[in-house]
């Protein structure tokens, strides 16, 4: 992921590899070694990928800390797993330890098969309003030393106070999803990142809005030959018809219409073997091939 930060300058994020794709045995050693590599390339952090199938973020994102000196785990959370208390306790608790930050990738929606589980029934319409809601009680948890109240469509507390207190030094930065209209009011109110999925070179357009800091998510594949990083691209990220279904079937997200046009894209980039591969989408990843066409 790259952000574009408050003073100009664009940080880097790489992504913690996800327990579903380490063997157990090495799974350990692969995230700190990923992560100390990331620190130091000089990336800004890391994002900690949750969902049902994947190991804890938080205990991910607390085995980063204790192995790096800097880098800060932006930690994906969604209303369904976590309460927003519970969140900034989180937050709170690894400040009170390790005199560090976190960051919080707020995520409205998900795999289908996912909310489901979880009984998740809130409508598509509704989700961007309860993921305001969550980061509101999150971050005035954090930062107000009071006790707090909150009257909500979603979420009512009465007289709460956050023990232990956060310095307001280690305070989170909060990103959203930004490639609806939804997010990216979601992201002015709560004064967050909107992070999207770019699109091909030659079809992207400036930022909608210059009062918000945006970030784009892109995976990258480089080898010495383009031909090397396709081989190895197609091996990762299988074309097959039937591992399409497949993932089409079990891994689903939750729907919008901005994620079918991202889809209809993925496709039209794949029948033209664009340097820009919207492919993984399917399985929501992205990559670029080549140093040549490297975004």
């Amino acid at each position: 992921m790259r952000h574009k930060s408050f003073d100009g300058a664009i940080e880097v994020f790489s992504t913690c590899p996800p327990s579903a794709a380490v063997d157990r045995t090495t799974y350990m050693h692969n995230v700190i070694d990923v992560a100390r590599r990331s620190e130091d390339a000089g990336c800004e952090g890391v994002l900690v990928h949750a969902d049902n199938g994947l190991a804890d973020p938080w205990l991910l994102s607390q085995l980063i800390i204790q192995k790096t000196a800097s880098l800060c785990p932006l930690v994906a959370v969604q209303p369904s797993r976590m309460h927003p208390y519970k969140v900034a306790k989180m937050a709170a608790s690894i400040g009170h330890l390790y005199r560090r930050s976190i960051y919080l990738n707020i995520v409205a929606e998900g795999f289908k098969d996912d909310l489901m589980a979880l009984d998740d029934t809130t409508r598509h319409d509704k989700r961007y309003g309860r993921l305001v809601e969550y980061a509101t009680i999150i971050t005035g948890l954090l930062s107000d030393p009071s006790l707090i109240s909150f009257e909500g469509e979603f979420y009512r507390l009465g007289k709460l106070k956050m023990t232990p207190a956060l310095p307001a030094n280690l305070l989170p930065r909060v990103f959203v999803s930004g490639r609806s209209a939804a997010g990216s009011r979601a992201a002015r109110v709560l004064g967050a990142t909107a992070v999207k999925y770019p699109k091909p070179p030659g079809e992207e357009e400036g930022p909608p809005d210059d009062s918000i800091s945006y970030g784009v998510r892109v995976g990258v594949i480089a080898r010495q030959e383009e031909r090397e990083a396709w081989e190895v691209a197609q091996r990762r990220f299988p074309t097959g018809r039937s591992r399409r279904i497949t993932d089409k079937l079990a891994m689903k997200p939750s729907g919008s219409a901005s994620r079918r046009q991202l889809s209809q894209t993925a496709e039209q980039t794949s029948a033209s073997k664009s340097p820009y591969w919207l492919f993984p989408l399917e399985n929501y990843k992205t990559f670029c091939p080549s140093h040549e066409h490297g975004v």
